[in-house]
């Protein structure tokens, strides 16, 4: 079994560092143009990269666990190859990621302000583990806004409301208590159309669950992981 974390908007691989420290054996990808490269202009176009790439390593038995945007990404690869994929952990995501506008506008700011840029990494990971808060915050620096502004544009464009029920995959939904980005009521709504789906709500966080109670957020990806041996 291949473990897959996929970050979120403008976020690399070490946005899953507390778990990827934790499950030896598991990966979090480098999305296009985070920050080499050239971004996708869509969740599509994620999908497609993420295929290729599983399929030029030639991994087997794969869960996709995504946090934010990457758990759109998972849902949409879980839709269109379900038979590629053994399950899915869907972590502070939803089956519709709509953007509001004065984000998107600030975060447009943020491409010629640099020091908005850092207020903004420094605030979001304020209640991340002291052990990774740093290394997130500085890979998201290199990755930078103008890649941020491009993947909340590919959110604000997912939908799969109506689809999402087709999703025939052992599924663990994850979400913070205090998300405002993507509220508790994402993740029930997932829990509640994907049929067998496990919802687990770690109380105190918000969108960030998986660094500021990497301990939870480990445990239950653990206990479903046992579940599918």
């Amino acid at each position: 079994m291949k473990l897959l974390f996929i970050p979120g908007s403008a976020c690399g691989k070490k946005a899953w560092l507390c778990q990827t420290r934790y499950f030896t054996d598991s990966e979090a990808v480098t999305l296009p143009g985070h920050p080499e490269g050239t971004p996708c202009s869509s969740i599509d176009g994620y999908v497609a990269w993420l295929r290729s790439y599983i399929n030029q390593h030639q991994y087997q038995d794969i869960v996709l666990a995504g946090h934010s945007m990457g758990g759109a990404v998972a849902q949409l690869y879980g839709l269109k190859y379900g038979e590629e994929v053994k399950a899915l952990v869907l972590v502070g995501t939803g089956a519709r990621l709509r953007i509001r506008p004065e984000l998107l506008k600030a975060v447009e700011g943020m491409i010629t302000d640099k020091n908005a840029w850092i207020e903004y990494l420094e605030e979001r990971h304020r209640s991340a583990a002291p052990q990774v808060k740093q290394a997130i915050i500085e890979e998201r620096l290199r990755i930078g806004p103008a890649v941020m502004l491009n993947d909340l544009l590919c959110c604000d464009k997912f939908n799969i409301m109506t689809r999402v029920h087709t999703i025939k995959l052992p599924t663990l939904v994850i979400g913070g208590s205090e998300d405002e980005l993507t509220p508790v009521k994402y993740a029930h709504y997932l829990e509640s159309k994907i049929e067998g789906a496990r919802q687990v709500i770690v109380k105190g966080t918000g969108h960030w669950v998986l660094t500021e109670k990497p301990e939870a957020v480990n445990q239950a990806i653990e206990s479903f992981l046992v579940g599918l041996n």
